[in-house]
């Protein structure tokens, strides 16, 4: 009997269960450790802030999956390996023994070096806990119409920063408090780097005509009480701050002596194991693929899934293991908080409610492999 630990409940590793429930291995005792019974798709949760979606609508049952594929489920958070001895310490004070273990545990925002970054604002990810906290936020509005007047900004000029804060205002106009003002800071020459002059010229407008003021090259260093300052001296307001900047991974891999780059993320090879440990693979957020530059978006941790569940039965079979390629453009589907999106790979462009529609196709058919209707 062999174990097999899988580390988060990323887009990965939902699909590695999958495909164990399909074709089960009597050999193999697998177990799922993540913080919260509920893991979120990432690709929906505009739509959750927005209204458009419940909370079960966009996130996996964990336990329900696990036993699907008859895997033990563990509530808890890992916060180091032994990767030579082969155990993981979990933050409830178990530990747990694996032949091979998997990693998909995400990131956050990158706000390292800055000046009361970690006491104020809410960060979009991890996920959960920012839906906590939004939900949080929107209780107390209820009760002391807060908005009224609130300056609320967004902190990052990529797909997350523009939709997060697009579908914010959405909710809370439909919701029928007026908020005063809308802001988005980005430390780049532009929105949405990587994507297409027409797919960042149809966000200036739609940020234009939402009222949502635009700072661009505002790279931010601290932090206070009601004030944003810049790295060229400039001060913002906000009452509410959201982080959507960037992605910082975990701190535990590089203390524990993995294979780590220069910012802290596993390094993995073209098989998704660790460089320098053939029983440690990784994906999603958390690793980085020697040899390919990718953004780290859900879309390639939802197609590392098939490839990692492949090499996962591989190695504990002890078969040659396949390699992996990720594709040099994704498509990414970009929504304004209503219902109407952006197409965006390369040089294709297109938008509209037909958009939005084929966005909410993807994701319902998505989530419906994972037994959510």
């Amino acid at each position: 009997m062999k174990n097999l630990l899988l580390i988060g409940g990323g887009h990965s590793h939902v699909e590695v269960i999958r495909r164990f429930a399909l074709q089960r291995d009597a050999n193999v005792h697998i177990t799922l450790v993540n913080p919260t019974r509920h893991t979120p798709y990432s690709g929906m949760l505009p739509g959750l802030i927005a209204g458009h979606y419940t909370f079960h609508q966009c996130h996996i049952d964990l336990p329900a999956l696990a036993r699907t594929a008859e895997c033990r489920y563990v509530e808890a958070a890992i916060n180091g390996l032994h990767a030579d001895a082969k155990l993981a310490f979990c933050d409830n004070g178990e530990t747990l023994e694996y032949d091979v273990a998997s990693i998909d545990i995400g990131s956050t925002p990158a706000t390292l070096g800055i000046a009361g970054a970690s006491r104020r604002g809410l960060k979009v990810k991890p996920t959960d806990r920012f839906l906590i906290e939004w939900d949080a936020v929107l209780e107390r509005a209820k009760q002391n119409n807060l908005f009224e007047g609130f300056r609320i900004v967004m902190a990052g000029g990529g797909a997350a920063g523009v939709e997060v804060l697009l579908a914010v205002q959405y909710r809370l106009i439909n919701a029928g408090f007026r908020a005063g003002q809308y802001a988005l800071l980005t430390d780049g020459d532009d929105l949405l780097p990587g994507h297409s002059e027409k797919t960042r010229a149809l966000f200036h407008r739609v940020l234009q005509q939402r009222g949502v003021e635009l700072h661009l090259r505002q790279r931010i260093v601290a932090v206070n009480r009601d004030r944003i300052v810049s790295a060229s001296g400039q001060r913002h307001s906000a009452d509410l701050l959201i982080w959507a900047t960037g992605a910082a991974p975990a701190g535990w891999p590089k203390a524990c002596g993995l294979a780590v780059d220069e910012a802290g993320f596993i390094r993995i090879n073209d098989r998704l194991q660790l460089v320098d440990r053939p029983d440690l693979f990784a994906s999603g957020d958390i690793a980085s693929m020697d040899g390919y530059e990718r953004p780290r978006s859900g879309v390639y941790a939802v197609r590392q899934g098939p490839p990692l569940a492949e090499n996962l039965r591989r190695v504990l079979d002890g078969k040659p293991l396949v390699s992996y390629h990720p594709q040099a453009l994704a498509l990414a589907l970009i929504s304004t908080g209503d219902r109407y999106a952006v197409a965006s790979r390369g040089r294709f462009f297109a938008s509209g409610a037909w958009v939005w529609r084929w966005k909410d196709w993807i994701d319902r058919r998505f989530m419906k492999r994972y037994g959510v209707v």
